[in-house]
């Protein structure tokens, strides 16, 4: 189990360097939301599936929404159809 939690854990400070150094956002909300998945097995390693429950529900569910549609909102996400216009 401790080989587990140091891998958990690992992948939680490559998830936060990543989303730090990334430069797409879409790309970062996806990490952010793999971070948040990753959190929520360690709280049940930990043995609370209260708090596990929540970060899955929170962390990766409605955070990631609405970061996505405050992406949308701002236009900071360009789609296929901006890209072939600038052609």
């Amino acid at each position: 189990m401790a080989i587990i939690s140091v891998m958990l854990l690992s992948f939680l400070v490559v998830c936060a360097i990543a989303v730090a150094l990334s430069k797409n956002l879409l790309t970062s909300i996806v990490i952010f939301m793999s971070y948040s998945v990753i959190m929520s097995v360690i709280w049940m390693i930990l043995e609370s599936p209260d708090l596990a429950i929540t970060e899955a529900a929170v962390g990766a569910g409605v955070t990631s929404v609405l970061f996505y549609i405050t992406l949308k909102k701002i236009h900071a996400m360009r789609g296929e159809e901006d890209d072939e216009a600038e052609k």
